[in-house]
């Protein structure tokens, strides 16, 4: 070991305690992605466990020009928490949730916070912060806020983004940037927290946030929903929103290909259409109150199939029906690490324009979707 990666080492025994600080083998759970695709030996894992801990490694790693890499769940796809040769920081030992002000409708919380966690603690007041993804029982709010993440319900509440009103952040130099706020309305100057939401760490370290709560659903109507032309998706969403009020959460395609993928993956599950349909839509409706949610969308849905949109549809019965449909959608990124190989990406386009797209991808070589 040279003299400056000694004294590295000693520099981060002095800031964490040598009991927080990981190197070689030792750091096989942060050094891997879920993936497989993404592995590189870490300089060396640290844990700290406050704001003041975290800003003494930025400095300490400045002074020896050290890359640093934050890593949080790991349960990226893409290689975001990659970090050989580096100082890998892991936030997980800063999990509290600092204070639920339910009058307000925010949380205070610690970027190592898991997204389920939080959800779970604002139950109790009714309320939800309604980040919704397959990772969400092992994401923490610290990575979600670094690459802003969507999941299945931004249709209704917006990405991550509109979800937080305030961040602590630690940057590169070591200085603290106290973006605490829980003001709904601020017209001051620049958006610092929204230039940091989605910056993948590159501006500096997510410490703490303010997020936002909205009331927890109580009544939910899922169906999955059979079409031969997605060009008829968006008229049909429109459709669902105009009767429901806006009350769609998720609103989710899978393709043919996608379908006879899970089935083959888990030959248990249930099927639930015959055929294999060239689009699946996964809908979800929910509200606070009983509005009728399944009778609508039965009504919704009965008027589609009549005009020829809606090729089959099958409407969840019980709980357990609903969880078994949205195990299909979650497959998702299972699915896709099957195959090899595999570049996995997360694309938007307009919602009127995602049939077009699908029917274009083939011009680029062989993809799935």
């Amino acid at each position: 070991m040279d003299d400056s990666i000694q004294a590295i080492h000693t520099g981060l025994q002095a800031i964490v305690g040598s009991d927080q600080i990981f190197t070689g083998t030792a750091t096989d759970r942060w050094s891997r992605d879920w993936t497989g695709q993404f592995e590189g030996m870490p300089l060396a894992v640290v844990r700290p466990g406050t704001c003041e801990e975290v800003a003494a490694i930025l400095r300490l790693a400045g002074q020896y020009n050290v890359p640093v890499v934050p890593i949080a769940g790991n349960t990226g796809l893409n290689g975001g928490a990659y970090g050989a040769g580096s100082i890998l920081v892991s936030i997980e030992r800063m999990n509290r949730i600092r204070e639920i002000r339910s009058d307000a409708r925010v949380a205070v919380v610690e970027a190592g916070v898991i997204v389920a966690a939080l959800d779970s603690a604002v139950g109790q007041y009714g309320l939800t912060f309604p980040l919704t993804f397959g990772a969400a029982g092992s994401a923490m709010i610290g990575g979600v806020l670094s690459t802003n993440a969507g999941g299945a319900n931004v249709l209704r509440y917006g990405n991550v983004r509109d979800l937080c009103l305030g961040l602590e952040v630690v940057l590169p130099d070591g200085r603290v940037l106290d973006l605490m706020t829980a003001l709904k309305k601020d017209n001051s100057g620049f958006d610092l927290r929204d230039l940091i939401i989605g910056a993948e760490g590159q501006l500096g370290i997510i410490i703490a946030a303010i997020l936002k709560l909205h009331p927890r659903p109580v009544f939910h109507a899922t169906a999955l929903v059979a079409l031969e032309d997605l060009r008829e998706a968006p008229a049909l969403l429109n459709a669902f929103q105009d009767a429901s009020g806006n009350a769609v959460t998720a609103y989710e395609f899978m393709s043919r290909s996608y379908v006879a993928g899970y089935e083959k993956l888990v030959p248990t599950a249930r099927r639930f259409f015959e055929n294999f349909y060239p689009a699946v839509l996964l809908v979800e409706l929910a509200t606070v109150r009983n509005e009728e949610l399944g009778e609508l969308l039965e009504t919704v849905l009965g008027d589609a199939m009549e005009r020829g949109v809606v090729a089959d549809a099958v409407i969840a019965q019980s709980d357990m029906q609903r969880q078994e449909m949205w195990s299909l959608r979650e497959a998702a990124a299972e699915l896709a690490f099957r195959k090899h190989p595999v570049i996995d990406t997360d694309i938007a386009v307009p919602v009127d324009c995602v049939a077009e797209y699908l029917e274009r991808i083939p011009e680029l070589g062989p993809v799935s979707t």
